[in-house]
């Protein structure tokens, strides 16, 4: 039995411990906001353009959940941990220190802490083991941002996943936010667009939020910088919220009509020759792209790709070694800048694997390479591909790009597409020429041939006799 000082201190220490629920008053001038915040629908989502205000709406629902549920665990989630870190992180602090809501962050894990123990987990889709990680949990709320970078995948992570882990609330929630992307497709235009899968549906722009100060002459100012008239594709996409292709926003500019292929095309007595593009990441994956070439044809294909998180190297030369074996390679190109240096010697010298060191200077200039062997068809990949669905979501950085100096988004960022890149450059197939048509004395097309080839000739006489007056008296003439 506590003696009488040790129950006082008890109570006492009962009742600094007991939490306040904290009154969240929401911004009458916001209503599209607040529409997104109170929908009690399971399944949420939120259209919007930028600086709209849906990562601060997105983070109020996370406290509304966290203060209802003391102890449990939400998860807010984008693309990458370095761009979810970016984009929620602040907007949490600053909630906090606004509305006093008393809330601990661990910066090193990116966990804010409710007085109440409930906790949200900042997460990026590229973490090692990240389904892993999801798996088995449950969530009263889970948010996922910039819906329109994920890929292929996205359908699957709710469905398969994160459905599963919000059935054991009544009310647990999943919302899916984002910016319309540069090619209308995808699982985040299905959803918002098609109004597909039970989203409840919402959508507003930055001259809907309130806090953004004078938000119509920005755009004015933004189109006159940019030399945008009313309909430019950028303009109305990120900036008034609308599904728009915008090609000119694409790095890459792969076309599934165009350059989609189902298998590599009989080419005997030809033969295919191969080239091995690698990527080497930390943070980012490993990423190795077979491409294919042949003297016989002008196409080059992409034929094989692996993508890896996190590897080790013996892992990765224990996937060049098997691609070597399934593979006659002419060529293996590596990215060796930085520590990729080191891991191409070791390759090399310790495994005995020809790799070279990939080309990086002009970077920009082998992207147009390829862009326009895609324009012409003369590139291949699978529309399931990672390359293709990369070259829909990584986008040129017009704010930081000039006319000499293409600049690309950190965010999504794709290895696959830096891996193809090092290898096309090597590829023969961008220079390739069609053999000479035979032609048939007496026919008109060797007549044709014949009347071209002698007006060349007496031009090209022409033009010597005009060069050698030219030396002869120092002045040119005319005819």
């Amino acid at each position: 039995m506590l003696k009488p000082s040790s129950t006082a201190a008890a109570k006492e220490l009962r009742k600094r411990q007991q939490v306040q629920p904290r009154v969240i008053v929401l911004d009458s001038n916001f209503p599209c906001q607040n529409a997104f915040v109170e929908d009690p629908a399971r399944y949420i989502d939120a259209q919007c353009s930028r600086r709209a205000g849906k990562t601060t709406g997105l983070a109020i629902r996370f406290f509304r959940t966290m203060e209802k549920y003391p102890k449990s665990q939400c998860v807010y989630m984008a693309l990458t941990f370095d761009s979810a870190r970016d984009i929620m992180w602040p907007v949490l602090q600053e909630l906090n220190d606004k509305y006093a809501w008393g809330c601990t962050f661990v910066e090193s894990k990116l966990w804010m802490i409710h007085p109440n123990g409930a906790k949200l987990k900042i997460m990026g889709a590229d973490m090692k083991n990240f389904i892993k990680r999801l798996k088995g949990r449950k969530y009263p709320g889970v948010g996922i941002d910039e819906g329109q970078d994920f890929g292929i995948h996205l359908r699957s992570l709710i469905d398969d996943v994160l459905t599963p882990s919000i059935a054991d609330y009544g009310d647990g929630w999943l919302a899916l936010t984002g910016t319309p992307g540069p090619v209308p497709q995808g699982y985040f235009f299905q959803v918002t667009k098609e109004r597909k899968y039970g989203f409840s549906h919402h959508e507003w722009t930055l001259l809907d939020n309130p806090h953004m100060p004078n938000p119509a002459a920005f755009i004015d100012d933004l189109k006159q910088k940019r030399e945008w008239d009313d309909n430019h594709p950028t303009l109305l996409r990120e900036w008034k919220n609308k599904w728009v292709l915008d090609v000119e926003s694409l790095w890459v500019r792969y076309k599934e009509s165009l350059n989609h292929f189902q298998q590599l095309p009989a080419i005997a007595p030809a033969k295919w020759n191969y080239i091995l593009g690698i990527d080497l990441g930390y943070k980012d994956a490993d990423a190795l792209a077979v491409l294919a070439w042949s003297e016989a044809c002008p196409d080059t294909y992409l034929v094989e790709e692996l993508i890896t998180p996190r590897q080790g190297i013996t892992e990765l030369v224990t996937q060049i070694d098997g691609l070597s074996k399934k593979y006659d390679f002419s060529k293996m190109v590596i990215d060796a800048g930085g520590l990729g240096k080191k891991i191409a010697e070791e390759i090399r010298r310790q495994k005995g694997i020809p790799v070279q060191d990939a080309d990086k200077a002009l970077k920009q200039q082998n992207v147009e390479f390829l862009n326009d062997a895609l324009r012409l068809g003369r590139f291949k990949a699978k529309s399931g591909s990672r390359f293709a669905q990369d070259s829909y979501l990584v986008q040129i950085d017009w704010e930081k790009s000039t006319p000499d100096r293409i600049v690309v988004k950190k965010q999504p960022h794709s290895d696959i597409i830096d891996a193809v890149l090092y290898a096309f450059k090597e590829s023969p197939a961008f220079t390739y020429q069609a053999p000479a048509k035979k032609l048939y004395p007496g026919t008109k097309e060797w007549a044709d041939a014949q009347q071209r080839e002698m007006w060349d000739a007496a031009m090209q006489h022409h033009q010597e006799e005009a060069e050698q007056i030219k030396r002869m008296t120092g002045t040119g003439y005319e005819d």
